[in-house]
Parts: structure tokens; C-alpha cells; sequence
């Protein structure tokens, strides 16, 4: 943590934030506090300008070309999961993905719209390297739902999506202002790649209707088909992300959870 004792001065006190980079920190000194991110992209600032994520202080770059962003550090927490249903959530899930801003910002970075045969394609080259440590029947069954049903999941619109709609990503601030944050994931994609997996993990299927219709869609039989195409590739995903970090426990967890929305869909009894 020299580089950012060099930045902010010995007077600050730092402390690790966690998360899956290791990358970011909490400081504070003299009733000022900040979180601060080595290497965030660019794509920040606009989220910062938008609202959706806590304000940016300032950026600067290091002499080795890292850059370091400092947000607001915010009184606060993270969602619970019954409050995922709330209005609020569809409300803001939808000013992200209606966004042209965002949109022309994460293409001018590079992002390319992610289509489910590329999905498919990754999916199953990691699988084959996995396969080797800890082949698993319920991945396999996953992996089978995907190939018969991709060419039937293409779709015209893309958006921002934030790829990871997991409840400890929702910040509550301590004066009510909900944020969505962590977006090292972001991608351009349909829609229901976050739909499908917010709702198949935290909304009962009686309150779709309206959730949907507070994020602003009323929901046809393709949309249906779409959000559990991604429900179970993005599952497949984290389960596939942990067991190549070595964290067998979570990956364990997350083959649970798989296992839930495939029965749910009833790719498996």
C-alpha cells in the first residue's frame, strides 16, 4: 500500500476493502473517508455522473500508468434479499440498461455486444479444462440446456449490463440513496442476461408481472425463454469463476443455486 501512502500522505489511515481483485481500500482521516480503486475503468465516471454509483472524487495516474480513483465512501449497506423486489431496484436497473450514455461509453472502451453463441463458446472451453479437477453432471446438464437452446435466445437490443445483480452489490446509503456498484464486469448484452438472473434468484414468480412492469416491459414467452437461457449461463459462470480461484466451497454453493433454477425450469427433476 506504499503507492497510496505516497498519494494521500501517512496521515490517512488504510485499510482493505476486499472484494475479488484485492485492489481496493477504504481511507479516512479527519472526519473525510474515501474508497479508492486501483485500475477502475474509465466507464466510472459516467456511472458517477449518472448516479448510479457513489460520486468520484477525483482520478490520478501513477508513474507506471496505474490509475487510482476515489469515490465517496458512503454510510451504508447492502440489500437484504427480500428488499431485491422493491421498485426501487427495477426502477434503477432500468435507467442503467435505457442509458445511452453508459452504452456509447463501454463501446468507445472496446465492449463489443456479448451474443449467447460467445457465451456458449467460453462456457464450455473452460469446462473442458474443469472437467479435468472436478467434473460435475448438474454443468453437464446446464451445459446440454444451452446448446439446444441458443439460436432460439438471439436478440437485437443491447445495453450495459452490470453482469453480477447479487444483492451485496446494491448499496443502501445511510440518507436513502440506492446505488448499484462493483462493475469490473460490465458488458454489452441483452437485457435479460441481468434480468433473467436477478429474478430467478430473488423475486417470487407471483411479483414478476410487476416487478417487470416497474422496470418498465411487459414480459412475452421470448423474453421468458431469454432470461432462463442466462439464468443458467450466468450460474454456470460464477460456479465456473470460483473453482478456477481454488474456492471449491463457494463454487459448491453456486452449483446449489444452479441446481434450483434448473429444476425450477425443469431441466432437471
Amino acid at each position: 500500500m506504499n503507492w497510496l501512502e505516497h498519494i494521500l500522505g501517512s496521515n490517512w489511515t488504510i485499510t482493505p476493502a476486499g472484494g475479488s481483485t484485492g485492489e481496493a481500500y477504504y481511507a479516512q482521516t479527519e472526519g473525510k473517508r474515501l474508497f479508492l480503486k486501483r485500475n477502475s475503468s474509465p466507464f466510472l465516471a459516467v456511472l458517477s455522473a449518472e448516479g448510479i454509483v457513489p460520486k468520484l472524487v477525483w482520478t490520478k495516474r501513477l508513474e507506471n500508468g496505474d490509475v487510482i480513483t476515489a469515490q465517496e465512501w458512503l454510510e451504508g449497506r447492502e440489500l437484504k434479499t427480500e428488499e431485491m423486489k422493491h421498485p426501487r431496484v427495477a426502477a434503477l436497473l432500468s435507467k442503467i440498461h435505457h442509458s445511452s450514455e453508459l452504452l456509447d461509453m463501454l463501446m468507445r472502451l472496446g465492449k463489443h455486444p456479448l451474443t449467447p453463441d460467445e457465451i456458449l463458446r467460453d462456457l464450455k472451453e473452460n469446462q473442458k479444462v474443469l472437467d479435468r479437477l472436478d467434473p460435475r453432471i448438474e454443468i453437464h446438464q446446464a451445459i446440454k440446456f444451452l446448446e439446444k437452446n441458443v439460436h432460439d435466445v438471439h436478440h437485437d437490443v443491447h445495453v450495459v449490463c452490470h453482469c453480477d445483480t447479487n444483492h451485496n452489490n446494491w448499496l443502501l446509503s445511510a440518507d436513502d440513496r440506492l446505488y448499484l456498484i462493483d462493475w469490473d464486469n460490465a458488458m454489452v448484452a441483452d437485457p435479460a442476461l441481468d434480468l433473467g438472473m436477478l429474478l430467478y434468484t430473488y423475486i417470487p414468480v407471483d411479483y414478476w408481472k410487476n416487478w417487470l412492469q416497474e422496470y418498465g416491459v411487459v414480459p412475452d414467452s421470448p423474453m421468458h425463454e431469454r432470461m432462463k437461457w442466462y439464468s443458467v449461463s450466468q450460474a454456470l459462470s460464477f460456479i465456473q469463476w470460483h473453482q478456477m480461484r481454488g474456492e471449491y466451497d463457494e463454487a459448491t454453493i453456486r452449483t446449489e443455486k444452479l441446481k434450483t433454477i434448473m429444476k425450477r425450469h425443469e431441466i432437471i427433476k
